[in-house]
């Protein structure tokens, strides 16, 4: 069943959208309009402003009046009762946020509901309790005394000041609470730059934290296309920009971030993640973590997995069973309750997944179900299982980032682990089995920032997540973020 729109969406929708700052929305001072396309009908719902440099001066202004005159003083357990009553409220609104994801990302409505919203609750939760953890630590130096005098020595944890998130779209806002929490936990006020596909929901959660006593200018919502994030990693007020997207604006953005001013900045990029099922795994276990790693949220995630190792004995098997279990699988419009999967999120995506399905076929894979795009409105693709003609196979190592599994099988455990680690990625990765000794060992044989045993994509706010080669630099979660967010300060007292 449809679900039927909230009138706060319905009214949210109407407005004229622009930016929030200093802690209230902001149409902006530039003419252009970004056009706001539901992917589901391809239908425009709403416009928001292309971000000037005057809007741009405005909102890092008001960051960093903000933290230099009252955020960065604030007690950390205050900083903490903000974040808690934050999260409480986004749960208040859960559905009305889950509403404005679905329509702007095609996300399924259940999906938005009971992992976005909620999850994004639970990581501020963590940032909350966090805030009261930043602490440093006292050293007994070794300056020998030249008379009575004795000497001590502590460290302090400093928040850096003004901090730039930019946003995908595939998760519009948790990975923004990913961003902004960290950044208000430590003490920095934040700039979250939205994807210019998804900007909806974080201008309307900017005014939800404003309700749970967020200080105007601690958080700012910028919206425009690549230009209005260059001219934030660049200015000179900006302590520090955390970046998630693909790896080549990746580089971008880090390059631009060393040469502005050595600006601190952490990026969580792409990859091409692989799932290895060992052969104690039953053919039903195997087809369901195939479904859990690759296929939930049409596989836009960045941790989902592209590249599946079956043993070959296993693998035609395997490919019969996933099929069969795709094949049922009905689209419909995200919003509606009885969909089993949505759109991909915008049509610049819908029409790179088409090239590489052309791509695969051009080079001899086999398409086993399937491999093209929906003859309907909106930006539906098929969700697709290819076999690959051999471990060189594009789609083994080009990102999709889409509902597209790629097949091949392996005889050894050798041939599982060069395979899992070939490639310049190394987001994340998961091993299938039931021998726990087995999976202990081939761990530390696999190059990935994130290893999942017996399942995938599932993340918790206290264990640390990110990125290794190119898959990119710094961590989240855990309390590995303090470290991003401050400054060291070494202190010696001579008494």
């Amino acid at each position: 069943m449809r679900v039927a729109l909230l009138p706060e969406v319905t009214a949210f929708l109407k407005r004229q959208h622009g930016h929030f700052i200093d802690g209230q929305p902001r149409e902006g001072t530039g003419a252009e309009r970004i056009e706001v396309i539901n992917p589901s009908d391809d239908q425009p719902i709403a416009t928001v402003a292309t971000a000037t440099s005057s809007d741009i001066e405005a909102a890092v202004a008001s960051s960093l009046s903000a933290f230099n005159s009252s955020w960065r003083h604030t007690l950390p357990a205050q900083r903490a009762e903000v974040l808690y009553r934050l999260a409480d409220l986004l749960e208040q609104h859960r559905e009305a946020l889950a509403q404005l994801e679905t329509l702007q990302s095609g996300k399924l409505i259940s999906l938005a509901r009971n992992f976005e919203i909620t999850t994004a609750a639970a990581f501020l939760r963590h940032y909350a309790g966090a805030a009261t953890r930043i602490t440093g630590e006292t050293i007994t130096p070794s300056i020998p005394s030249f008379g009575d005098e004795r000497y001590t020595a502590f460290t302090r944890r400093e928040p850096l000041g003004v901090v730039v998130g930019i946003v995908p779209w595939n998760f519009s806002i948790m990975i923004a609470v990913w961003k902004f929490a960290s950044a208000l936990a430590t003490g920095c006020t934040a700039i979250i730059k939205s994807s210019e596909f998804t900007p909806l929901t974080m201008l309307r959660i900017a005014e939800i934290a404003l309700d749970a006593g967020v200080p105007a200018g601690v958080l700012n919502v910028i919206n425009g296309k690549g230009e209005a994030g260059s001219a934030l990693i660049s200015h000179q007020d900006v302590a520090k920009v955390s970046f998630t997207g693909s790896v080549p604006t990746g580089i971008a953005v880090g390059t631009q971030a060393l040469q502005s001013r050595l600006t601190r900045f952490t990026l969580e990029l792409g990859g091409k993640n692989a799932a290895g099922f060992l052969p104690d795994c039953p053919i039903e276990k195997i087809i369901d973590g195939i479904f859990e790693s690759g296929f939930i949220n049409q596989g836009q995630i960045c941790a989902a997995a592209e590249r599946f190792y079956v043993p070959q004995p296993l693998l035609d098997d395997v490919l019969t069973g996933i099929k069969q279990r795709l094949e049922q699988l009905q689209p419909g419009d995200p919003i509606d309750e009885q969909a089993d999967y949505g759109p991909v999120a915008n049509r610049a995506h819908l029409e790179k997944l088409n090239a590489a399905f052309a791509k695969a076929r051009q080079e001899g894979d086999q398409v086993i179900t399937g491999g093209h795009v929906l003859d309907r409105p909106g930006c539906y693709v098929a969700p697709t299982i290819i076999r690959a003609h051999s471990p060189n196979a594009s789609l083994l190592h080009e990102e999709t980032f889409g509902p597209v599994g790629t097949f091949i099988g392996y005889d050894t455990e050798q041939q599982l682990i060069e395979a899992m680690n070939a490639g310049p990625y190394g987001l994340s990765a998961s091993l299938w089995t039931n021998d726990l000794s087995k999976a202990l060992q081939l761990i530390p044989q696999i190059n990935a920032g994130t290893l999942w045993v017996n399942m995938h994509t599932l993340l918790d706010p206290a264990v640390p997540f990110g990125g290794i080669k190119s898959s990119g630099m710094g961590r989240e979660f855990g309390d590995e973020f303090i470290n991003d967010y401050t400054e060291l300060k070494s202190v010696l007292v001579r008494y």
